[in-house]
């Protein structure tokens, strides 16, 4: 998402759960000027993002944005514009005819933020060792799996340069689920073989945000030089990076960039405006005022196109129950909520054009599908998509047709004459995603049912996510992609990401009872044959099922697909803004020209 102003820097590209709705490219109150005095003649970029980091452990995280995409990159890497792939660590590869093996060869004299030498075992180790590690809780795994059998790649080291990927079945997708990041084996690799007290690798505790940064051994173009909670995180200039351009100058430009912590857009714009922030995400509500102010701020606004995420809002499906019998949700409202006619219905009583017109300011258009425009597998309204258009009469239509009914107040009831409400959820920090709320429990009202909105940090809500599965009603969204299997996660019925009923991952709380609907199997099944298809038509057409079976069942309630709108200082040089890589995909290239 975009205003829901998600930096979709990680040109590895697969799907991420953003929690916080409105993850901005702001900057927080602490000034950013104090950083030019003390390092005068340094080049540094200025940016920040709401919300800390969550971890430093590229293969146990599950938030966007992240410091991933600044610090590591993987064998190959994806064009923020375009979405081809594009050489990275590897600087060539070679596809067997069968489509079943894949040969990389990485770059000669590549080598990790502390001088050790990267080579094949570092690749290796990486995918065999954390990435297949069945003892290892990472979505990655999910990406990587393979058909009906679930079946993962065979990686193994040629010779110190060279390394084979095979796998048994055809797999669509294969060449890009290699862009995942490369991690050090000599840093990692005892912390993978040590087991806690619970049998559990010691590598699940490792490199967290509590982690001293100089200990994060990376091979991105930057590295971490310090954290401080809530306030900033501080990277510098990879020595090591392996990159160089025409003329042999190291890359990146840019000697140290700063991604400041916020707490809300307001401070960012305010930040923004008097000079302290190099480049900023312009939400509807700000950018007819930054639009006066280009030329006086020195600055330009660039449109990138349609945003490549999703924004919407889900109910918590899970039928299941916490160990000592609790019900996750409240069996009331569960029934209510895996009433399909019942999310049916909330989605016609959303006026989403009105969310349009007022809060994004008629920058955007509705979004019905999952997949991003920018995909050649997205399906539109126009090749017969389902769409929920605002009617409230048909919202009441299906709630009555199903069992409901309303008192003489005008008010919800279900069978049993329980009144029809629920909270939802959704991430403090962002005006925007107050309004969005604000504007979901007026439409819901005229249709009698009440809606308690709740603003709550982005670590608690990512805690009632992603851990406890306390929480009835959400407002997010997910980052996007070309390749539709990034999505695996969040489309496997036992997916890491499959957040509308969750599965509970390896090192977490059992649920029993949890229940998965035939539409929701279907739907992971579609995704193992689309993987597997390598005819394009034909895998167009099963992507084409999939987000007609989303739109009829609704786990996900689709909103608003705004623009992507960035704000960024004249003198920042080399901006390559798109919806689909956004604004610092190609950090590497960028330059300050000094004035």
């Amino acid at each position: 998402m975009r205003i829901f102003d998600i930096i979709i820097a990680n040109w590895r590209r697969w799907l991420a759960v953003t929690l916080a709705v409105v993850s901005a490219i702001a900057l927080s109150s602490c000034n950013p000027t104090q950083f030019k005095s003390q390092a005068a003649q340094v080049p540094q970029l200025v940016a920040s993002t709401l919300g800390d980091p969550k971890t430093f452990n590229y293969a146990l995280n599950q938030a966007s944005p992240n410091v991933f995409a600044f610090i590591y990159e993987g064998l190959i890497g994806e064009n923020g514009v375009t979405g081809a792939i594009e050489p990275a660590l590897a600087e060539s590869w070679q596809i067997s005819e069968d489509k079943l093996r894949i040969v990389f060869t990485l770059r000669e004299g590549l080598k990790w933020s502390d001088g050790e030498p990267l080579t094949a075992d570092d690749v290796v180790f990486t995918y065999n060792d954390i990435y297949l590690n069945e003892k290892i809780p990472t979505d990655v795994r999910d990406v990587l799996k393979i058909g009906e059998s679930r079946a993962l790649p065979k990686v193994q080291k040629l010779d110190t340069r060279r390394v084979e990927f095979t796998i048994p079945e055809p797999f669509a997708p294969f060449l890009r689920t290699t862009g995942l990041v490369i991690m050090p084996a000599h840093s990692l690799r005892e912390s993978v073989k040590t087991l806690d007290s619970e049998g559990k690798p010691k590598f699940i505790s490792m490199w967290g945000v509590d982690t001293d940064p100089d200990k994060i051994i990376v091979n991105g173009p930057y590295r971490m030089a310090s954290y401080q909670t809530n306030e900033r995180v501080v990277f510098e200039r990879n020595p090591y990076y392996w990159r160089k351009d025409a003329v042999g100058n190291p890359m990146p430009y840019i000697e140290r960039f700063i991604w400041q912590i916020v707490e809300n857009t307001d401070t960012a714009l305010l930040q923004f405006r008097s000079g302290g922030l190099d480049m900023l995400g312009v939400s509807p509500l700000t950018f007819s005022l930054l639009k006066r102010e280009e030329k006086r701020g020195d600055f330009t606004i660039y449109d990138g196109g349609p945003s490549s995420g999703t924004s919407f809002i889900a109910f918590n499906l899970n039928k299941g129950r916490k160990k000592d019998g609790t019900p996750l949700v409240n069996p009331i409202k569960s029934r209510w909520f895996n009433t399909v006619e019942f999310r049916q219905a909330v989605a016609y009583a959303i006026d989403r054009q009105t969310l349009i017109d007022n809060i994004f300011r008629g920058i955007g258009k509705t979004q019905n599908s999952p997949i991003s425009v920018q995909s050649p597998y997205y399906l539109s309204p126009q090749e017969g998509l389902k769409v929920y258009d605002y009617n409230p009469e048909n919202a009441k239509q299906l709630l009555l047709g199903a069992g409901f009914k309303y008192n003489d107040r005008g008010q919800l009831l279900d069978a049993n004459g329980n009144r029809v409400r629920f909270t939802l959820l959704s991430s403090s920090g962002s005006r925007t995603a107050e309004a969005v709320g604000a504007q979901i429990k007026q439409d819901l009202s005229k249709i009698g049912i009440q809606v308690d909105l709740s603003l709550i940090d982005f670590g608690t809500l990512g805690e009632k996510l992603g851990n406890s599965f306390d929480w009835e009603c959400y407002f997010g969204g997910f980052t996007g992609g070309v390749e539709p299997n990034d999505g695996a996660n969040v489309w496997a019925p036992d997916g890491g990401l499959h957040v509308f009923n969750q599965k509970p991952q390896p090192n977490q709380s059992p649920i029993i009872g949890r229940e998965v609907a035939d539409w929701e199997a279907q739907i992971g099944r579609l995704y193992i044959e689309g993987a597997k298809e390598l005819d394009e038509a034909k895998r167009q057409a099963i992507y084409a099922e999939t987000q007609r079976l989303s739109q009829e069942y609704l786990p996900f309630i689709y909103l608003v697909n705004p623009l992507s709108l960035a704000a960024v200082r004249n003198n920042i040089q080399g901006v390559k803004y798109s919806g689909l890589g956004g604004l610092l995909w190609n950090i590497q290239e960028l330059k300050i020209e000094q004035k």
